[in-house]
């Protein structure tokens, strides 16, 4: 097999890697297509390109990461990592999982980690690589990446999220919350919200925004309710769709392009955390972005002419 075609078949789980560690689609892709050109240059023989591949990527994604550290701490408001709509790697017998660990809740929980902390958890606990190259990919040793994966462990189970098990009953639930949105049933919303449910949006400042959250069942009903109707009448559209390996979906403006995202986190048969990324730097993977602010003021108009 030609060092394209093992890497082709790697890219997946490399990707996977990389953005579990940043949180960014568009700097995953970049430290995948570094890693590619640090392979196709190397004149070493190599004896595990999954082992080499996966070390050089998150050796590349740490760094990005320590320098993305400083980006966040000045960033505008409530920080979201870059939607992601479909998770490449693939494994049946464990998808459940990966997709929990790739969930806006689970990498909220890793950015409280250290860069090398997150890497070996990423590595050791989501994707089972053994002590020693998990140890050889971050450049430690083994009994320091075992200290290192304790106490990451003790860090994620303070807040690890509880997410239904059966994934059929809660895309159902997001099925007839969004159906609820799109006709307007605001008892039927209130209904599938918890009491304590809250609602939080990152915009980083480039797109309007409920300032820093709106918490409780009748308050998020409310904010939800003064955009519906102006939403269907200029013609916007909600699209159900995995996000994050949770379910959520993507709004649309008439025209298709993307408003915002949202990701839903349910549990005991309500939605306990609606999530959307409304940043359009955020968005741009997904397709064409909306202007929203323009949206939001043409629905502004459109709330006045029908008052």
């Amino acid at each position: 097999m030609s060092r394209d075609e093992e890497f082709e078949q790697l890219r997946p789980l490399l990707f996977s890697i990389a953005y579990r560690i940043l949180g960014s689609v568009g700097e995953a892709e970049d430290a995948v297509q570094e890693t590619w050109l640090r392979y196709a240059g190397t004149t070493a023989e190599v004896a595990s390109p999954r082992a080499f591949l996966s070390a050089v990527v998150t050796r590349i994604s740490i760094d990005v990461l320590r320098s993305a550290r400083v980006r966040r701490e000045e960033y505008v408001g409530t920080w979201f990592p870059e939607p992601l709509l479909a998770d490449p790697y693939e494994d049946p017998e464990r998808s459940a999982e990966l997709a929990d660990s790739v969930s806006m809740a689970a990498l909220l929980l890793l950015e409280r980690l250290s860069p090398l902390e997150r890497a070996v958890f990423v590595l050791r606990e989501v994707f089972g690589f053994d002590v020693p190259a998990v140890a050889a990919a971050v450049g430690r040793s083994e009994a320091a990446c075992r200290q290192l994966a304790a106490r990451a462990r003790r860090h994620m189970a303070k807040g690890a999220p509880r997410f239904e098990v059966d994934r059929r009953e809660r895309e159902a639930l997001a099925g007839s919350f969004f159906d609820a949105f799109r006709d307007g049933d605001m008892d039927r919303l209130r209904e599938l919200l918890a009491a304590d449910v809250r609602m939080v949006g990152d915009s980083g400042g480039k797109a309007p925004q409920w300032g820093r959250g709106v918490s409780g069942a009748r308050n998020v009903a409310r904010l939800l309710a003064l955009f519906v109707a102006p939403f269907v009448e200029l013609g916007g559209s909600v699209e159900p769709h995995e996000v994050n390996g949770q379910p959520g979906a993507i709004f649309r403006d008439r025209d298709g392009r993307v408003l915002n995202i949202w990701s839903l986190d349910i549990r005991e048969g309500q939605v306990q955390t609606i999530r959307t990324v409304i940043n359009p730097d955020k968005l741009a993977h997904v397709g064409p972005v909306a202007d929203a602010w323009a949206f939001v003021h043409a629905a502004v108009e459109a709330r006045r002419t029908t008052e």
